[in-house]
This record gives C-alpha cells, sequence and structure tokens, in this order.
C-alpha cells in the first residue's frame, strides 16, 4: 500500500530520511568540532612545551660559554721564593715525606700569585699605569689556585713563561655580555670604572674571548669564586641517589607488586594495603621529606645532606610508583600463560618467575625507570634533609656530604648575584633535563626491544 503524501508535498517515508539526514549531518559536525578541539589542545600542549623548552635553551645556553682572558704568565723566581720540590729520600720515613711536602706547599701558598697577574696585563700594556687592585679584579679568585697547582705540579715551570686562558671574574662576564647598564652610575656598578675600561680594551684587543665553560661541568660550587663554580658535586650526588633508588626501591617494589598480584590472598588485610599503595602515591612529596628527617636522620643516626639519606627518602617516594606499574604489567600478561604453566606441571613459584614476568617485564622496567626519574627531579624532601647546605667537594661516597642537582638549580636561582647565575640556573635546568631525557629514553628503548623479543 503506498503512503500517501502530506500536506508538505512529501511522503512520511521522505520526511523520515530529512529527519535523519539532519540527525547525521548535526553528529557528523559534533565530531568534527571535537576532533578540532583535540588538535587545538595537543597544539597548544605542544606550543607551550615548545615555549618552555625554547625559553631554557635561550637563557641556558649562553652559560655554556664564559668570558677568558688570554694572558702571558711569567713564574718569575723573585715572586714564587720556594725551595726545590721535596724528593723521597731512601729509607725516609713516609711521615717524615709528607712533613717536608707539607712545608713546601706552605712556602707555595706564603707566595704572592696574584702579583703574577698584575704583571701579565701591565706587560700587555706597558705604557698604561695599570694599579694592582684593578688588574686582580678581571679575574676569578680560582684562578691564582689554578697557577699554584699548576707550578706545584711542575715546579720546572719557575722562570718560564706560559700563554694561559684564566677565567674572568662574574662580574667582568656580565659586564661584557651587556647584562649590566652601562648608563648607570659609578655608585650602582658592580665594578670600578678603570676596571669596566680595561675589560673593554682586552675584549677589543682580542685578549678576552668566549670559551666552553669547562668550569661548569669539572667544578664544585663555590660561593669566594663564582665564575668557577660547577655541578661536579651536585651531579655525582644525584647519581649516588639514583643508585641508591635502583639498589633500593626497584627490587623492593617489584617484589611487593608480585606477592600482592600472584601469591597474596584475598583478604581484607591486603585489600587495606593496596588501598593504602595507591593513597601513597599521591601523597606531596615534602610528607616523605619529614618522614626520611624524623626516620634516617632522627632515629637511625645516618650524617645529614648524604645521598644515601637523599637516596632512601627517594626510594620511599618511588616505591609506590614502582609496585603500581608492577602490578598493571602482570596483570597485562593472559591468564592463559598461568594456566598453561600449571597445566605443564609447573609450580606456582615457576610460572610467576619463569613465564609470566618475562612477559611483563617491559612494563615492570619501564614503570622502574619512570619513576627513577621523576625522583631525579624532586626537591622538597632533600631540602629538609639537609642537602641544601652549602658543599663546595664532590662526593667521594654515598656517605660523604652532597648536593643534588635540582637542589643545586634552587640554590642558584636565589643568589645575590642575579645577572651571572640566571643563565648558569638555565644551563644547569639543561643539564637536569637531559638527564631525565636520556633515562626515559632508555625506558623506551628496553620496552621496545623486549617487545621485540616475546612478540
Amino acid at each position: 500500500m503506498n503512503k500517501q503524501p502530506l500536506s508538505s508535498g512529501l511522503s512520511e517515508r521522505d520526511m523520515v530520511r530529512s529527519r535523519l539526514a539532519k540527525t547525521l549531518r548535526r553528529r557528523h559536525a559534533r565530531e568534527r568540532r571535537f576532533r578540532l578541539a583535540g588538535v587545538v589542545s595537543v597544539g597548544l600542549a605542544l606550543a607551550c612545551v615548545l615555549l618552555l623548552f625554547g625559553s631554557i635553551l635561550q637563557r641556558g645556553l649562553p652559560a655554556f660559554w664564559q668570558s677568558s682572558i688570554q694572558l702571558p704568565i711569567y713564574f718569575d723566581p723573585e715572586i714564587i721564593r720556594v725551595d726545590a720540590a721535596p724528593q723521597p729520600l731512601p729509607d725516609e720515613p713516609p711521615v717524615e715525606f709528607q712533613r717536608r711536602q707539607l712545608e713546601w706547599q706552605g712556602q707555595l701558598a706564603r707566595s704572592n700569585w696574584q702579583r703574577l697577574l698584575t704583571l701579565g696585563v701591565q706587560q700587555l700594556y706597558p705604557e698604561q699605569q695599570i694599579q694592582p687592585r684593578h688588574a686582580q679584579a678581571l679575574f676569578t679568585r680560582a684562578v691564582q689556585h689554578q697557577l699554584r697547582e699548576m707550578f706545584a705540579a711542575d715546579p720546572g715551570l719557575l722562570g718560564q713563561t706560559l700563554e694561559l686562558s684564566l677565567l674572568a671574574d662574574a662580574n667582568v662576564d656580565v659586564w661584557l655580555r651587556g647584562k649590566i647598564d652601562r648608563s648607570l652610575p659609578d655608585a650602582q656598578q658592580q665594578l670600578a670604572a678603570p676596571v669596566r675600561a680595561l675589560a673593554d680594551q682586552l675584549q677589543a684587543d682580542g685578549h678576552i674571548k668566549l670559551k666552553f665553560a669547562s668550569a661548569l661541568f669539572g667544578n664544585a660550587d663555590s660561593r669566594s669564586s663564582p665564575a668557577s663554580a660547577g655541578l661536579l658535586g651536585a651531579f655525582v650526588g644525584s647519581l649516588y641517589m639514583l643508585a641508591v633508588v635502583l639498589l633500593v626501591a626497584v627490587p623492593v617494589g617489584v617484589g611487593a607488586a608480585i606477592y600482592l598480584e600472584e601469591f597474596a590472598p584475598k583478604s581484607r588485610w591486603i585489600d587495606l594495603i593496596e588501598v593504602n599503595i595507591n593513597n601513597l602515591a599521591a601523597v606531596p612529596s615534602i610528607v616523605f621529606g619529614l618522614l626520611g628527617a624524623a626516620l634516617f636522620i632522627n632515629w637511625f643516626r645516618l650524617p645529614m645532606s648524604a645521598p644515601l639519606v637523599g637516596g632512601l627518602v627517594l626510594s620511599l617516594m618511588a616505591l609506590p610508583t614502582v609496585i603500581i606499574a608492577t602490578r598493571a604489567a602482570l596483570q597485562a600478561v593472559p591468564g592463559t600463560i598461568r594456566q598453561a604453566a600449571l597445566a605443564m606441571g609447573a609450580s606456582r613459584t615457576q610460572a610467576v618467575f619463569h613465564h609470566v614476568l618475562p612477559l611483563a617485564l617491559p612494563g615492570v622496567l619501564t614503570g622502574a625507570i619512570l619513576a627513577v626519574a621523576q625522583s631525579l627531579g624532586e626537591t622538597a624532601p632533600l631540602l629538609l634533609i639537609g642537602m641544601n647546605a652549602f658543599v663546595a667537594n664532590v662526593p667521594a661516597s654515598p656517605l660523604d656530604q652532597s648536593s643534588a642537582l635540582s637542589v643545586q638549580i634552587f640554590l642558584w636561582q636565589g643568589h645575590e648575584l642575579r645577572n651571572f647565575f640566571e643563565a648558569r640556573t638555565a644551563a644547569a635546568i639543561i643539564v637536569l633535563l637531559s638527564l631525565m631525557i636520556s633515562l626515559n629514553a632508555v625506558a623506551i628503548y628496553l620496552r621496545k626491544r623486549l617487545e621485540n623479543k616475546w612478540s
């Protein structure tokens, strides 16, 4: 029976088709708007990331080059009045030889090494009357120690002239880079007018050049010589803490996850433990710092500012993440693997460690490395265990006092010489991000490699 046309001239079937077409167009329009919103969101996120990295690189890359003064240094015997370097005598007790060495080192320390720098500058411009204090203000304080250590390593330099590249003072560096307003009056300048004029003259004559800042990677932090302050102490301290986290958090976390997922009986206590583990993952990091200070320092009497304590505190933070990631990786393994292993006569332990765990290993390693990388950037818990203390030495063991990269960034961003340390802080952030990106890259590589192996 044919449909009768309605008053609009359309049949009922045509009207239904028209309504369906309108509904379909509205649905497709909503899908297009949703996709557009997704693309815009991803674009905004990428733009923010690029803006962040671009800002950090723009500020930090200049710090990898530093002003150095090319200067001829004459090791004048009239200034370096020391005896010949001591040599061990036959049948001489080691204590006696060490005493003679200390006496010789004392003679070196009493020599006027700053006078060598003054003579070097005056030799470049013999026609000018350069005051010693103005010439010495060009160099960072670590330079005189560098000259002394160079002579101690090779006493044969006495009476010789060497062309050396010496670090300029931090104030000289920021002046030459234009980070100080040159129109300010002398009372507001960090350098005296003769020093500024001498620095400009040395730069114009090619005696001051930008060179790679090896001190940034080869020295520890320094307060007396800001231009020679570096990240080596903080970097080594961070590596020690990462080693502690790998040795403590990863085995304990993986073992706990395997027990909870594969062997633990279902009970209220197990459910309570699982809930608490999930809650611990959301606890603020500063709470773990308070726990670490009370537990490891006040109770176990471990030394403050030690990488061992920092590593244990970060291990407490990383444990929930490692456990949750490992359990998720174990749950992703099909149950048929366990059933097949048990059907072939394997015990429960053999089924887990010989079949399930190898298949879950990519996810386990990824979660563990990501937890370690996250721990690397934590600052608040380390401040509470004293790792913000000034340490001028590179730690030789996890029990020595040290800083960390994240804490070093925190300290440098509040330094009084902001014009100089602003770029150095950004450079330290670049080093920290590079280390974290490297750890994430290792996690991705291991996951892909093991996935291909077990696919």
